[in-house]
């Protein structure tokens, strides 16, 4: 195999992988717990929670323990999907090949 083409292969691989991550870091993915009336956390590609949404009927002193439950829910599904994402997108230009630091 000609060291040149497989040396131009990889500068193309790395070139794409940082295009997707950048379309990553950009991405918003959204987390719900309750639907309308419970609680909406948006994180952004680099999992950094981005905005939180609070149904104002679950902003009670009775409701504190099932709030803190439907954050953490939000926050972990919505912290899934980025991650899901991230390795569906690197994996289509990897092949499947794990690569150090992805």
């Amino acid at each position: 195999m000609d060291l040149q083409r497989l040396m131009q292969q990889a500068n193309a691989m790395q070139k794409k992988m940082a295009k997707i991550e950048e379309e990553l870091d950009a991405s918003v993915y959204s987390g719900n717990n309750g639907g309308e009336s419970g609680v909406t956390v948006k994180v952004n590609g680099k999992n950094e929670v981005v905005e939180v949404n609070i149904a104002d009927d679950l902003l009670s002193k009775d409701s504190k323990e099932e709030l803190q439950d439907m954050i953490m829910l939000a926050v972990n599904e919505a912290e899934e999907k980025a991650n899901q994402d991230r390795k569906e997108k690197m994996d289509a230009v990897t092949q499947g090949i794990r690569m150090p630091g992805m």
